[in-house]
């Protein structure tokens, strides 16, 4: 399977780099994953394609702030750092630029001193180990100092920091939003529920490694990078039930769908779980569990589009995104949304 099968022409004025004022009037496409016919619509048109019984499966992951400027004690220099993985004892796998200016045993100053980060290894990837002193509580000194991490396609500054989190949105952790998540509002979950659709909340955090893009020709030589994830025994069992009584379960996210296909059993059924995931979804993989996806735009060659392609078809999906780009619809985490039934 070679990874330009997964290839599409994105102008790059499609790339959306603000969120919307209302973030449930971005546009829907519905696509239906046995047929391919494509439907038009608007995100807040979702609950006319939800049923009495349905289970919706959100990731109640928060971002948290993990993009840090500092200077190097002693010469100044300016070196930027994103948190990417809490390890223990304050110690943080970090990824730094310039990583040259990040050697074992440099120390970087944060907000004059406020928090201080000392290289302690490099590992893979070229990563590094920092181990963080400060006095009082961390989180707070990172919302003090830190920024969000937005994608590398995104060049606009963000001006509220709650455009990057879901309305649900829980245990910090992620590196990255759980992007289709963020067409959801609070007034359009409570008419969800009223409907008689189940909402189960899991966790997945999500790491950097979902923007980087796949290197490799043959798509099964890709490593996936882990990330870490948590499924409740409340959640378990409403998406147990759904199953069980011939309803759907409707993922929002590929990393809800990936903590779901992580976590069940051999036959799609789930209990009390969390650990660690590298699942790799692509074509020729048999979902247990989910039964429809809400998801955004991907990037081409990405192992999202791959996952996308997995449940609705390769031909589908790519004849789906070139329909989107004719359209103008909005693309990537702060873009458009669609729907596959």
């Amino acid at each position: 399977m070679d990874v330009k099968d997964f290839y599409y022409e994105l102008p790059e004025e499609l790339i959306a780099q603000d969120p919307l004022e209302d973030r449930s009037s971005s546009r829907l496409m519905v696509l239906d994953k046995k047929t391919g016919e494509i439907e038009h619509k608007h995100f807040k048109d979702i609950l006319s394609y939800l049923n009495p019984g349905d289970c919706l499966v959100i990731n109640n992951t928060k971002v948290i702030p993990a993009r840090l400027f500092g200077v190097k004690e002693g010469t100044q220099a300016k070196i930027e750092i994103l948190l990417l993985k809490r390890k223990e004892n304050d110690i943080w796998e970090t990824l730094v630029k310039p990583g040259k200016k990040a050697k074992p045993g440099t120390k970087i100053s944060f907000g004059e001193g406020i928090l201080v980060g000392e290289v302690l290894e490099v590992v893979e990837d070229g990563n590094r180990l920092i181990q963080f002193h400060y006095e009082g509580i961390f989180e707070e000194i990172l919302d003090q100092l830190g920024q969000m991490p937005l994608p590398p396609y995104i060049t606009h500054q963000l001006q509220d920091k709650n455009r990057y989190q879901t309305v649900y949105a829980k245990y910090d952790g992620s590196a990255a939003a759980p992007t289709a998540g963020l067409h959801f509002t609070k007034e359009l979950l409570e008419e969800v529920k009223k409907m008689g659709v189940e909402i189960a909340e899991v966790t997945l955090h999500v790491g950097l490694g979902t923007f980087r893009p796949v290197k490799v020709e043959n798509v099964l030589d890709h490593h996936m990078h882990s990330e870490f994830y948590m499924v409740s025994q409340d959640a378990a069992d409403k998406i147990n039930k759904a199953k069980k009584e011939g309803h759907r379960v409707i993922a929002v996210g590929t990393t809800s769908t990936r903590t779901l296909e992580s976590a069940a059993d051999e036959h799609g059924m789930l209990k009390e779980n969390s650990g660690w995931t590298e699942i790799f979804i692509y074509p020729g993989y048999q979902f247990k569990v989910i039964d429809a996806l809400i998801t955004n735009f991907h990037l081409p060659e990405s192992t999202l589009v791959m996952l996308v392609s997995a449940l609705a078809g390769r031909e589908h999906v790519l004849a789906a995104y070139q329909r989107a780009v004719e359209e103008k619809y909005r693309f990537f985490s702060f873009g458009d949304a669609m729907f596959i039934k």
